[in-house]
């Protein structure tokens, strides 16, 4: 099986039993997303996904790699697949995915294992060693990981499996020799003690961030698991993979020598370690040395290593979540503890300035009507962030006494402001930013439309670049001073041109006022839905390089996206398939998550937005959006919109009837789950009346 290992690996954690599943099984799904929700539909008790949560022992969780993972293939190497029902989501806790980098898929492969079903809980706790075909489950007592940090676990586990051996130095593992360091995925306190926000990490700062996927973890009695791999990935035909990732990198890559992109961007193209955030602000930039980092066999990287040790690996909100300090290095000490707590990064963001903006009206603090035991005249200090965030990871005081309000925080700031009988109130006018199934707001669906729409349709923040980055291009520094900024016009006609099945429908990128809900852009959300469902959350295609639309380093500024993809896939796998095979695919993908969610107790009717999103016109000075304005395409601003609640009704009836679905409960219909392979599926749903009618 070229580019698979061949078999997944079972772990039943309730009676401490591990088992193989065949891959062979499941590769139509791709890798990755495809084939965790299929394993998790076929794993799962249906029956009972109305009223299972996510810290029932019978939540399945997958933890999946792809066929390209371990290869050469340039920025799609080294990303895991996190999936299962979350813990983070509110009111209803969907089935839904996360996502981390680094090089745990890779040691994964080359262990021999395309993946890990995670089933039942154990009594106590526990971590998984990972020796290529040798998996043993063992007691977080005998090492006394359980309440390290994620720092120390790591560093336990690495020199346990080493066996002393220095860094660096040959060891056996397994039934072979390295001299790498076991991969290891672990949670910290935060996901022990069963908070919401608490994500899984590996190495410094690869997280499995949305979901709160390191809570459910914990309630699994799960601390870590740890890999090492001494095997390798069988490639269909490597020298067609070699020359496919130099021609791409020759052509579309940074070039040091001549840095036509300056951008901030992460694209395919962008210049080493430019995504870290404080990199770009420079009252914050670092002193002293660094040096790019990347993930396994990406051509570039994207995080930063310091010669202090403090923040590596550190990128976006997880580098500019406490922004407010009062020096640069608090800003970095506070990500470093961040990060070996294990909480997700945006939401303690979003929490800590929702805590902030209520002391700022006198409602939250010592005695206020929120009772809080934080020093807000401390803020912007270490000891500040240190007892918030120990808050949220032990739902403490802070300090390691009892409190209600860290109980409250702990748990995700919407169920906190549900506790304190804010909720309603503060989601009506926007003080508290969760536009969608409890997640804070990344970007705006008042503006950016398909990541609004693509969120309030899916499960999640979607996190999902491909069109957003497009508003970039509006900025000659995406060009520096090698090339002239290409134009609106050409933009659209490139990036629609690969669009398929709906390829050359220009208005798809009209993000103006009078077409926001339009089947227009009803078809741009389906594309988007399909596209990343399998090149970026399936083969696992990163979402900080691809996909490559628009390249300053392309002759005629046309990226390799719609060409390079199928071609790496065929250079590993085999196979040779269409980049509408891909988008097909895509679609099943995201059909068997709708079947999921339906069981779950979706309907149409609770697809909304919160009540600010309707009621409060956005606002922005910039001219970010595609539009067309007189009819000329240019870079629009969409000051002062809404949405109008009619107008999103007639969307979703406009996306369902694209999709194929009952456009009256926003249900899967049979037809169009046959026509997709999926006629067990529709008998399912059939079976508990949720099946759409045609």
């Amino acid at each position: 099986m070229n580019g698979y290992a061949g078999k997944i690996l079972s772990v039943n954690l309730t009676n401490h039993t591990v088992s193989e599943l065949p891959t062979r099984d499941y590769t139509n799904w791709g890798g990755g997303h495809g084939m965790g929700s299929k394993l998790f539909w076929d794993l799962v008790d249906r029956s009972r996904l109305g009223t299972m949560r996510a810290f029932d022992p019978d939540n399945v969780v997958t933890i999946m790699t792809s066929p390209l993972s371990g290869t050469l293939a340039p920025g799609c190497a080294a990303r895991t697949e996190v999936q299962g029902i979350g813990a983070q989501a509110y009111p209803y806790e969907w089935f839904t995915r996360s996502g981390f980098g680094g090089r745990f898929s890779a040691m994964l492969k080359y262990a021999g294992w395309d993946g890990i079903v995670l089933q039942g809980a154990s009594e106590e706790p526990v971590w998984i060693d990972i020796r290529n075909d040798t998996v043993a489950i063992r007691p977080c007592a005998e090492l006394s990981l359980w309440g390290t940090d994620i720092k120390q676990c790591q560093q336990i586990i690495w020199k346990y499996v080493m066996g002393g051996a220095d860094t660096g130095n040959w060891f056996g593992a397994g039934s072979g020799r390295t001299t790498q360091l076991p991969a290891v995925l672990a949670i910290g306190p935060a996901g022990e003690n069963l908070s919401r926000a608490a994500c899984l990490i590996h190495d410094a700062a690869n997280s499995s961030g949305q979901g709160g996927f390191g809570a459910v973890w914990g309630s699994k009695k799960l601390k870590a698991i740890s890999v090492i791999g001494t095997g390798s990935i069988h490639v269909y035909d490597p020298r067609a993979l070699l020359q496919a990732r130099i021609e791409q990198v020759r052509q579309y890559g940074y070039h040091y020598d001549k840095p036509v992109s300056k951008s901030i961007p992460n694209n395919f193209q962008s210049p080493p370690g430019q995504a870290v955030v404080w990199e770009i602000i420079p009252f914050f930039a670092t002193r002293g040395g660094k040096r790019p980092a990347a993930c396994i066999g990406c051509h570039s990287g994207c995080r930063r290593r310091y010669a202090s040790g403090i923040g590596n690996e550190a990128v976006c909100s997880e580098a500019a979540f406490y922004l407010d300090a009062k020096s640069r290095q608090f800003i970095y000490q506070a990500t470093d503890l961040l990060n070996r707590y294990g909480i997700n990064s945006l939401e303690a963001y979003y929490a800590l300035h929702y805590c902030k903006d209520l002391h700022a009206q006198g409602i939250l603090g010592s005695g206020k009507p929120i009772d809080c035991p934080l020093d807000f005249s401390e803020y912007g200090s270490l000891s500040f962030i240190r007892q918030f965030l120990a808050m949220i990871a032990y739902g403490t005081d802070g300090f390691g006494g009892t409190s209600d309000f860290g109980q409250h925080i702990s748990q995700g700031i919407v169920r906190a402001a549900q506790a304190w009988g804010r909720l309603e109130e503060d989601l009506a006018t926007g003080l508290l930013p969760y536009p969608y199934w409890g997640y804070p707001i990344h970007y705006d669906p008042r503006a950016q439309l398909e990541w609004g729409y693509g969120t309030i349709l899916g499960d999640r923040d979607i996190n999902e670049h491909c069109i957003y980055r497009l508003k970039y291009l509006g900025g000659g520094a995406y060009f520096g001073m090698q090339r002239p900024p290409i134009t609106p016009g050409q933009v659209v006609d490139m990036v629609t041109a690969k669009m398929v099945p709906f390829e050359n429908d220009p208005q798809m990128l009209d993000f103006s006022t009078d077409n926001m809900y339009s089947e227009h852009i009803a078809r741009l959300v389906c594309w988007h839905r399909f596209y990343t469902r399998y090149y970026k959350q399936s083969l696992l295609f990163c979402d900080s390089r691809w996909p490559d639309f628009i390249n300053p380093y392309a002759p005629h500024y046309e990226g390799s996206t719609g060409h390079i993809e199928p071609l790496l896939i065929g250079a590993v796998t085999g196979e040779t398939m269409s980049f509408r095979d891909g988008i097909t695919i895509g679609k099943k993908i995201w059909n068997l998550d709708n079947a999921i969610w339906t069981l779950q107790g979706r309907h149409r009717n609770i697809v909304q937005f919160s009540d600010y999103v309707y009621s409060f016109p956005f606002t922005t000075i910039a001219k970010d959006w595609l539009g067309k304005q007189n009819g000329q395409w240019q870079y629009i601003s969409v000051n002062g919109r809404q949405l109008d609640r009619q107008g999103f009704e007639a969307f979703k009836t406009l996306f369902y009837s694209l999709q194929g679905w009952d456009t009256t409960n926003g249900w899967p219909t049979r037809s169009t789950l046959a026509s997709l392979g999926l006629q067990d599926v529709a008998d399912e749903l059939a079976l508990y009346n949720r099946l759409g009618s045609e």
